[in-house]
């Protein structure tokens, strides 16, 4: 994760810490901001650098897009 920025490991240590490590186990951007408590906009740059670099995947979903960390 050295290539990972301070914000981005924190976003991916949510996903763990909240245990959504696979497809079945979505959270949603809303449980990341509520566990570290950044704001939705910084937090959405997280994931989606997360998802560019390959550690995390993006389900759609009916309302909202489910988020699984894959590293």
């Amino acid at each position: 994760m050295a290539e990972l920025t301070p914000l981005s490991q924190k976003v991916h240590e949510a996903l763990k810490k909240l245990g959504a490590t696979n497809p079945d186990a979505l959270r949603t951007t809303d449980d990341v901001v509520r566990v570290t408590r950044l704001p939705k906009g910084m937090t959405n740059n997280a994931l989606m650098d997360l998802i560019a670099k390959g550690y995390t995947k993006r389900v759609t979903r009916q309302k909202t897009a489910g988020y699984y960390a894959t590293k």
